[in-house]
């Protein structure tokens, strides 16, 4: 199965325009392998930065057909082989640094037929013969460390005067090949895997899943292509015959469901503001996750304690060992049902949210309240006892803000899946946007089931309503 994203909705180091790829800055992050000639689809792509990998293989051709490239820079790899006559049909190109690598033959005539070239950077190659006359009116270029004929006996000078001088410092920790550079900003309580990306300890935490093996690398997968800023990014990951660790950013504002119910005596409790931007936030998260992945990914186990919070409370949605990847071979009705359980946490998580009361509470039974938090909900409401709903650790808030999230919340509960909104009509009736409409009908739909309910015999006083899927509400851990 192939999987698919839209990159540019908002993965990092990747810019768009008008819905094409225009750039791609990917310098320093490990890459091996070769450079597929995929690449060439990005038809617009007019900035390529791949310096500081490990890429090998035969210097590219095919980037002969990037024709709208203006910066190119694939310094510090293993390229060999020749640079090719076809390189001069990159008629925009302005920058082209190539140092570092192991490229040889000469350099061909081709290139001097690119006008606009700014910056030419061939340094530290093994390349031999003539330099065309035109590359040293380049304002800048570099042609030392290689075999061309340039220099002091010679006419031409290897390097224009504004050539970048290399570093010779010596470096506390990090290594590329050979080389040894110094990381802006170190100390000792970090570590740092040459210029690539720094973490501090407590970001590893070892991965303990009751999926074992399957659940661990299908969290990798997921969350290593998915990228979105409301979903949990993963930074690395490891595994031993004993051990599975996966490393991601550190969350020193722990969980919602940490600070809804679990927080220390002293801590400030969460502001409507704060709980308004988690509401939207995770719903923009699973909005991705089903509209804009291909095929969608359906997380199902989204729960107050799975919504993790970053230094300025932005909420990230974690824990993907329970994801799935909806078959493309699967029906319509099928990829919707399957959906619509994401939706259904979500209006769950939503109404904790208001609340700060846990989904199932047998301690409600004590005050002959519903055991389920949207059967207790749905009463309160139907009674209009706001101030009841809301968290007492609130003590203000805006309340048409927060009826519009109950009222997007019980739609994201109805018992049947085919009548809760799809994440992007949730979005859209959190702004506000048809909400009214939506809201008519659902009322509507309840009046109709409550006077039916209330002509059948029913055992269990607080069973009334609890008629969701249990599909649905199945947890995998206590919320």
């Amino acid at each position: 199965m192939i999987i698919s994203f839209s990159p540019c909705y908002s993965w990092s180091h990747v810019t768009c325009r008008n819905g094409n790829v225009i750039s791609l800055s990917l310098a320093s992050n490990e890459f091996s392998g070769t450079l597929s000639p995929s690449i060439t689809k990005l038809k617009f792509l007019a900035s390529l930065d791949f310096q500081d990998n490990s890429l090998k293989g035969v210097l590219p051709v095919y980037l002969a057909n990037l024709t709208h490239l203006q910066n190119l820079n694939l310094a510090n790899n293993n390229f060999r082989g020749p640079i090719s006559n076809t390189w001069g049909q990159l008629s925009n190109l302005k920058h082209l640094v190539l140092r570092g690598n192991h490229i040889s033959g000469d350099i061909p005539d081709s290139l001097a037929n690119i006008v606009g070239l700014t910056e030419l950077d061939l340094s530290f190659n093994d390349l031999t013969g003539r330099i065309p006359m035109q590359l040293f009116t380049v304002p800048t270029f570099n042609f030392t460390g290689t075999r061309l004929s340039c220099g002091s006996s010679l006419k031409e000078p290897c390097a224009s005067g504004s050539s970048l001088r290399v570093s010779t410092k010596k470096s506390k920790l990090g290594r590329v090949r050979d080389v040894f550079v110094d990381v802006a900003g170190e100390d000792d309580c970090k570590i740092s895997f040459g210029q690539l990306r720094r973490f501090s300890w407590r970001e590893i935490e070892h991965y303990n899943s009751p999926g074992g093996e399957a659940a661990f690398v299908r969290e990798v997968q997921l969350i290593s292509v998915a990228v979105h800023r409301n979903l949990l990014r993963l930074i690395g990951f490891c595994t031993t015959s004993s051990e599975r660790i996966l490393v991601y950013p550190f969350m020193k504002n722990l969980s919602v469901a940490y600070h809804l119910r679990d927080r220390k005596p002293g801590e400030k409790g969460l502001d409507w503001p704060t709980r308004k931007r988690i509401a939207f936030g995770a719903a923009h998260g699973l909005e991705y996750l089903h509209e804009y992945c291909n095929p969608k990914i359906i997380h199902r186990d989204l729960k107050a304690a799975n919504i993790l919070l970053d230094d300025d409370f932005e909420p990230v949605l974690g824990d993907f060992g329970l994801a799935k990847l909806v078959d493309t071979k699967a029906t319509h009705v099928t990829t919707q049902v399957r959906e619509k359980t994401d939706v259904f946490g979500y209006g769950i998580t939503l109404l904790e949210l208001v609340t700060g009361q846990r989904a199932i509470d047998l301690a409600r039974l004590e005050e002959e309240e519903d055991v389920l938090l949207l059967d207790h909900i749905k009463k309160l409401q139907r009674e209009n006892r706001l101030d009841d709903i809301v968290d007492g650790n609130m003590k203000t808030y805006d309340e048409k803000e927060v009826g519009t999230v109950i009222q997007v919340a019980l739609l994201c509960t109805q018992s049947s899946p085919e009548e809760r909104p799809t994440m992007a009509e949730v979005v859209r009736l959190l702004q506000g946007v048809d909400l009214a409409e939506r809201w008519a009908e659902w009322e509507q739909l309840e009046d109709l089931r409550s006077r039916e309910f209330s002509l059948l015999p029913h055992p269990f006083a607080w069973a009334e309503e609890s008629t969701h899927d249990q599909v649905a509400i199945q947890l995998s851990k206590a919320r």
